[in-house]
């Protein structure tokens, strides 16, 4: 099988990414593993081959000179993917992901009901935060579709590269990529509030210039949609207020008491029936008390106490309470559930029904039945 067919067959396997290295088999990635697709391995003239039929010459000439590349392939019939190429042992490598051409809904995508809440904002910063392949690109793409679906907005996306192709609907969204359409984030987002937005979208924050246009975009009235590569709420707010030297940190403090409109952290965990896998979510809403926690950083050390004490008053949960209701709908394994948790002893004590002492997990989020746990 050549290079095209592995990139047919990550479609065909449902697989999530695809990794050549010259000199390796050729793996996808399937529900989180990884599977070797065939006994040969990949030659430096396969890959040079596939390279020149991907990548435009100035393409290539950039790939040469920064080592490393972003950029989106069609495949037809199949759909789209995103491609970094990069060097290891002196000899090109890519990871492929697989990008689905239908944008799947929330409900789809397993993801609570708050979000369509979140979705409806009119302003301020919605944050999504995961490692990489955890699933934030598309949640992003769900957002952007549910407004494009339900109202009338001026819709603006930058991307590294662009994965997910919209069309107008009852939006006019406008897509924009690094590289092709802007030179970067920075320079999209600064001209961006030039061109008449309602919603922003950028697909990731990576430096002090974005983060400060992003603050500022959502100071002026715009809804800003991005991600971080960050684990958790917390971790996120203060990778923001790292981003700004120490004499700034007050001011970026009070900015984003008051712009934060929710944070999403996500991880993807396999299914108990091994058919695909489901997120475990955390969401953090900004409400009263989270504003003077953010603006006070003797009192950041209780947003997570904040958090786990909402129970879903305002659609916040933690990721032990979500895992906690995968759990009792059977979605996840007792031994997933115990892998991925946080404090795994209190969500243990709470799948028996017990409430130990400075606990959060409620009945309410616990009632899992006998045989799910085991």
């Amino acid at each position: 099988m050549d290079v095209r067919g592995l990139l047919e067959l990550l479609f065909v396997k449902k697989a999530s990414d695809l990794h050549l290295r010259v000199g390796s088999l050729p793996v996808l990635r399937i529900d989180g593993e990884l599977y070797a697709t065939r006994s040969e391995r990949i030659t430096g003239a396969e890959m040079e081959a596939f390279l020149k039929e991907i990548l435009t010459p100035p393409q290539i000439e950039t790939l040469y000179q920064e080592k490393e590349l972003d950029l989106a392939v069609s495949v037809p019939g199949h759909g789209r993917t995103r491609v970094n190429v990069y060097f290891q042992k002196g000899t090109p490598g890519l990871a492929i992901r697989s990008i689905k051409t239908l944008i799947p809904t929330f409900e789809e995508l397993m993801l609570p009901p708050v979000m369509e809440r979140i979705a409806t904002l009119r302003r301020g910063i919605v944050l999504l935060t995961g490692a990489t392949g955890s699933g934030k690109s598309t949640t992003l793409a769900a957002i952007i579709e549910y407004i494009n679906s339900r109202r009338s907005a001026n819709i603006l996306t930058i991307e590294d590269p662009i994965e997910y192709l919209f069309s107008n609907k009852k939006s006019l969204i406008a897509q924009r990529e690094v590289a092709i359409d802007t030179r970067s984030f920075h320079s999209a987002l600064t001209h961006a509030l030039r061109e008449d937005p309602d919603v922003i979208m950028v697909g990731e924050i990576r430096d002090h210039e974005t983060m400060k246009v992003a603050l500022q975009a959502a100071e002026t009235g715009h809804l800003v949609l991005t991600t971080l590569h960050t684990l958790n709420a917390v971790e996120a707010i203060n990778r923001i207020i790292s981003f700004f030297p120490l004499n700034e940190q007050g001011q970026v403090r009070s900015i984003l008491s008051g712009t934060i409109q929710a944070l999403v952290s996500q991880r993807l965990v396999p299914r108990a029936d091994r058919n695909g896998r489901v997120p475990i979510v955390e969401v953090l809403v900004n409400t009263a008390a989270i504003r003077e926690c953010l603006a006070d950083p003797d009192k950041m050390h209780m947003l997570q106490g904040l958090l786990e004490d909402d129970r879903g008053a305002h659609g916040m949960q933690t990721f032990d309470q979500s895992i906690l209701i995968l759990l009792r709908q059977q979605y996840i394994s007792h031994e997933m559930a115990m892998e991925s948790a946080s404090n795994p002893h209190d969500v243990e004590m709470a799948i028996r029904g017990i409430n130990t002492s400075g606990s959060r997990l409620t009945a309410a989020e616990t009632a899992v039945t006998t045989n799910v746990s085991g």
